[in-house]
């Protein structure tokens, strides 16, 4: 049988904690694969912040979400041209310490410019505010890639932050193959209830 990819093992933490209704956020929108699974999650009553930088990459997350829209299953999405470290600025103040979950897929945009990459102080800086913005019990997903040009750094730093959180904030576990160091893999941190 085989296991979980890391992104479906992201997609699985993902979808254990977040509900019909609830509020959650696509930190690295990209080509909007997150985007749909959030918003597949929370449906018409729930809300859905996607962050990019790049309008191509929410162009490609608005284009992957028509079918939602199209069927009346879509949740109040806001598709936001920012750095995701800005994001607690950019989430409704109603909706602040009431995320359910927050994903981040680092790296560069598939198929786009392979020199625009998340950095790891920006990725630090939104993974500290991703802590502000969940609900107890809340979840944060990252997806690292070690095996790209800036990757190994930026994966060594996501690491590093998470293995420095106090237990009293959240809970932190990583997934990943231990005899391919430049695979992909994933950490998540449990918000303390």
């Amino acid at each position: 049988m085989g296991f979980l990819s890391v992104l479906s093992m992201a997609h699985k933490w993902i979808a254990e904690r977040a509900l019909s209704g609830d509020t959650v956020i696509d930190a690295t929108a990209g080509g909007g694969v997150d985007t749909l699974a959030l918003a597949e999650l929370v449906g018409p009553k729930g809300r859905v912040y996607a962050f990019d930088i790049q309008p191509s990459a929410l162009e490609r997350t608005r284009e992957r979400l028509v079918p939602l829209s199209e069927s009346g299953r879509m949740p109040d999405l806001r598709l936001l041209l920012q750095d995701h470290a800005g994001m607690v600025d950019a989430v409704d103040p109603d909706d602040v310490g009431k995320v359910a979950a927050i994903m981040f897929n680092l790296g560069y945009l598939p198929g786009g410019d392979q020199s625009v990459i998340t950095q790891p102080e920006t990725t630090i800086e939104a993974l500290q505010a991703s802590l502000t913005l969940l609900r107890a019990g809340g979840i944060v997903t990252c997806v690292l890639y070690p095996g790209h040009p800036g990757g190994e750094q930026e994966a060594a730093a996501v690491e590093d932050w998470a293995a420095s959180l106090p237990q009293s904030v959240g809970q932190a576990v990583i997934y990943r193959q231990l005899q391919r160091t430049a695979a992909p893999y994933v950490i998540a941190i449990e918000r303390k209830r």
